[in-house]
């Protein structure tokens, strides 16, 4: 009988071990347990099964189970607005758009004045105002909150290789590849009001940019892809500071990718060679975080070629189910992976509210 009661309650201190040990086994942290955690890798996304699309009993009954047609292959650049996100693809050439509410995929309508060539980046703008970089167009090409094409910006005489966009009130920022320059338009005439930089390795200088974005105050952040480095800017064009290095260190560079800024100045920037993402503070460059790690999709959280990124506040109660329950989420962290099983890996930045974890 002894031996009995004893077999059990050596059961059920490993079942409590195993209940204990699930949150450190299922969940990922960054930092991991028992440091406090900000960021927790919530879900990956590559096809409209992975919101919860479901054949109809029709379908089912009449086709069987069917492979999902509507897939993300290589997720350029990400964009979000209420209830979507919107996935610039380079093996679609189109827009791919989600529907989290009804839970399906979608492209853009491309067709005359709105056909796509080679889109590349993409903005959304707080009125799910789609502004996309098209370097074989050689163009910005906007579609309205119902995705329809409503104009364009730029054109062979003005851009060679637009690569990335983003738009700050009346201002549309454009990066130029092989210009070694931001190019900045005004939205209401179309005309250039401005250019930032020229090309060269000086502070203020580009080489070979690749991705643009704006802060909540309009100040401009480009990534500086060739210099490995990010460099600010104010709204008038002039640098505030620089960012990062060549190196293969914390704070270091060897391929940035897609650069974004959350509203408290935290500046998010996707490094394709490393596979992950560094989070600095964007006013002192100081480092804060880096997450994820190569894996090819099985590790959660891992990246693969990743490229481009954005931050979402608007859909976070869509992606809540999968947080953990004494995580608090504040926002969602997009990061596209341009190879592997798991293409766009969703991210939430938040705050620990459980009980104290041990050692902090």
């Amino acid at each position: 009988m002894n031996k009995v009661l004893l077999f059990m309650l050596s059961a059920l201190v490993l079942m409590s071990c195993a209940v204990q040990d699930k949150k450190t086994v299922d969940t990922v942290f960054y930092p991991e347990l028992p440091q406090q955690p900000r960021l927790q890798f919530l879900v990956s996304i590559t096809s409209e099964d992975d919101i919860g699309k479901k054949q109809s009993e029709f379908e089912l009954f009449l086709l069987g189970e069917l492979p999902p047609l509507k897939k993300i292959e290589r997720p350029y650049d990400i964009g979000a607005a209420k209830n979507r996100i919107y996935i610039s693809d380079r093996t679609h050439r189109k827009i791919i758009f989600m529907d989290l509410e009804n839970k399906s995929f979608d492209y853009i309508e491309d067709r005359k004045g709105g056909s796509l060539r080679e889109p590349a980046g993409i903005w959304v703008t707080e009125n799910d105002y789609k502004y996309v970089a098209d370097f074989a167009r050689k163009q910005i090409v906007v579609f309205d909150n119902n995705n329809k094409y409503i104009n364009a910006y730029g054109g062979k005489d003005i851009l060679d290789k637009p690569l990335d966009v983003a738009v700050y009130e009346n201002n549309i920022y454009v990066v130029d590849f092989n210009k070694h320059q931001v190019i900045v338009f005004d939205k209401e005439s179309g005309d250039v009001i401005r250019t930032i930089g020229e090309e060269g390795d000086a502070e203020g200088s580009f080489y070979k940019p690749t991705h643009v974005t704006v802060d909540r105050e309009g100040n401009v952040v480009v990534n500086d892809s060739f210099n490995f480095r990010i460099q600010r800017f104010n709204p008038e064009g002039e640098l505030i500071n620089v960012i990062g290095y060549h190196g293969d260190t914390i704070g270091g560079f060897a391929r940035p990718k897609g650069i974004s800024v959350d509203n408290d100045n935290y500046l998010y920037v996707v490094d394709a060679a490393f596979e992950n993402t560094q989070i600095f503070d964007a006013k002192t460059g100081d480092v804060l975080l880096a997450f994820g790690r190569f894996g090819q999709g099985v590790v959660p959280g891992s990246m693969y070629l990743p490229n481009g990124i954005t931050i979402d506040y608007e859909n976070v109660d869509f992606f809540r189910k999968y947080a953990d329950k004494d995580f608090k989420l504040k926002y969602l962290v997009y990061v596209g992976n341009m190879l592997g099983s798991n293409k766009l890996n969703v991210y939430g930045f938040g705050e620990w509210v459980g009980d104290p974890i041990p050692g902090m």
